[in-house]
């Protein structure tokens, strides 16, 4: 099962992370998300549990308590299709009006 971690201090790494679901069960990945520029944590990250009941149990038991400093929220993660995108999304690019080039 894929468990969704959240609100984690941006210091956390991810062996201290393994270390925490390890007290559950076997840990299959640990991936906290890193900001693609800067390389600093996101503050959010992924922990892969091969086991449902051991996985179970960890999001039961870690969800809404401290560790590092920071009340976490750990929760099952949903495939990126299931997700609601509120707000609209995408596009990009300049929108700004008028052409001020000169020929």
């Amino acid at each position: 099962m894929n468990i969704f971690v959240a609100k984690l201090n941006y210091e956390t790494q991810e062996d201290d992370l393994r270390t925490l679901f390890e007290e559950f069960g076997e840990v299959q990945s640990v991936k906290i998300v890193q900001d693609k520029f800067t390389g600093s944590s996101k503050g959010f990250g992924f922990v892969e549990m091969p086991v449902d009941s051991e996985a179970k149990s960890a999001i039961k038991q870690l969800n809404e308590q401290e560790f590092d400093g920071r009340t976490i929220v750990v929760k099952e993660a949903r495939p990126r299709e299931e997700r609601n995108n509120y707000g609209g999304g995408g596009g990009g690019g300049w929108s700004g009006g008028g052409n001020n080039r000169r020929y």
